[in-house]
C-alpha cells in the first residue's frame, strides 16, 4: 500500500487502549535492547519478502531461496503470509508447513485475467494439499482499482466453492476503510482481512499507535462480528517522509515495539510488514518501498 490523497480516519470506536512508548525515556542502545526483546519474544505472523538484490516480481524463485529465509524467520514467528501463488511463490506455504509454521497464502490478482487464472488454481490447489490455513483471495485489488468489484467477487466465491469442506477460511486484503465502503467484501468473506499503515497517512510517530488503533476500530464496525487479521502494518526505517510521518530507525523501532504490545495485550493476530528490506521496491513507493523490513537486506536483523 502507498500513499493516497484521501484519509479515511474514523475515532468513533473505543477499544483497550495500549500506550505507546515514550521514546523520549530511552536512549538509542536502550531503545535497541527492548526492540531486539520485542522480536525475540516472537510475533503472530509476519509477511514474507521473495526477493534478493537483483531480483524482482516476474523472476523464478528457488525452493532452496524460499527455505532459507523461512528458516530465519521461524524462531520468530508462528505463522507466514505469501502473496502469489506463481513464481516460485508457491513454495513459500510448502516450506513454511515443512517447519511447522501456519500460513495466510494470498493469490495476486490484477488485470490480467490469464494471470488471475494461474493465481486461483494454484491457492485452490495448495489449499487441498493442505498447505493453506488462511486463504487471501487478493490483495489491494480495489485500492489500485485493477478489478471491479463484482469480478473480485466472483474469484472469492470461485475459491470459497472450491474448498468447500476443507474448514479453510477464505478472505480478501485491503486498506481498512475498503470493508467500510464495500460491506458486500465482508457479506462474501469468512475473515477480514486488513492492512493499516497510519505512515501512508502521514501520521506522525507520536500518534502512530492511536491511529492504527482508530483503523482497527473502523474495520470492527464494518465486520459484521466476522474475525479480523491484520495483515500489514509497519514503517520504513529509512528512505525520507510523508508530512508528518518520517521514516528513520527510531521510528521504526517504536512502531514494531507498540505494535506488538497492542496486539498481543488485545488479542490481535497480525502479520507485520515485513521481513526482509527488498531493494525493487521502490517506484510507487519512492526511497521508503525498500525499508520496510525487520531484517536488511542481507538477512541480519536491523537493530
Amino acid at each position: 500500500m502507498s500513499y493516497r490523497e484521501e484519509s479515511y480516519y474514523k475515532s468513533n470506536y473505543s477499544q483497550i487502549q495500549t500506550i505507546g512508548i515514550d521514546m523520549s525515556q530511552y536512549s538509542l542502545a536502550d531503545l535497541k535492547s527492548l526492540w531486539r526483546k520485542t522480536i525475540e519474544d516472537g510475533m503472530h505472523g509476519i509477511c514474507f519478502s521473495m526477493y534478493e538484490d537483483g531480483q524482482e516480481p516476474g523472476d523464478d524463485i528457488s525452493f532452496e531461496q524460499v527455505e532459507r529465509r523461512v528458516k530465519i524467520l521461524k524462531p520468530y514467528t508462528s505463522a507466514i503470509r505469501s502473496f502469489s501463488c506463481i513464481e516460485g511463490n508457491e513454495h513459500v506455504p510448502v516450506a513454511a508447513k515443512k517447519h511447522g509454521l501456519k500460513t495466510l497464502v494470498g493469490a495476486w490478482l490484477s488485470d490480467d485475467k490469464d494471470d488471475n487464472e494461474k493465481e486461483i488454481e494454484g491457492l485452490i490447489a495448495l489449499a487441498k494439499a493442505g498447505h493453506v490455513d488462511v486463504a487471501a483471495v487478493g490483495n489491494e485489488v480495489l485500492y489500485r482499482n485493477d478489478l471491479s468489484l463484482e469480478e473480485l467477487i466472483g474469484y472469492i466465491k470461485r475459491v470459497k466453492d472450491a474448498l468447500s469442506g476443507l474448514d479453510i477460511p477464505v478472505g480478501y486484503v485491503d486498506a481498512y476503510y475498503e470493508f467500510s465502503r464495500h460491506p458486500e467484501l465482508v457479506e462474501n468473506t469468512d475473515v477480514i482481512l486488513a492492512n493499516l499503515y497510519p505512515y501512508w497517512e502521514g501520521c506522525p510517530i507520536e500518534y502512530a499507535l492511536g491511529h492504527m488503533q482508530a483503523m482497527y476500530g473502523q474495520v470492527v464496525d464494518a465486520a459484521q462480528g466476522k474475525p479480523i487479521i491484520i495483515t500489514e502494518t509497519g514503517w520504513p526505517s529509512e528512505g525520507g517522509g510523508l508530512r508528518g510521518a518520517q521514516a528513520g530507525p527510531e521510528a521504526a523501532m517504536k512502531y514494531f515495539i507498540d505494535a506488538m504490545r497492542w496486539t498481543k495485550e488485545n488479542d490481535i493476530p497480525i502479520f507485520y510488514f515485513s521481513s526482509f528490506d527488498e531493494s525493487w521496491k521502490t517506484g510507487d513507493e519512492g526511497d521508503v518501498g525498500a525499508y520496510w523490513g525487520l531484517w536488511d537486506k542481507h538477512e541480519n536483523l536491523k537493530f
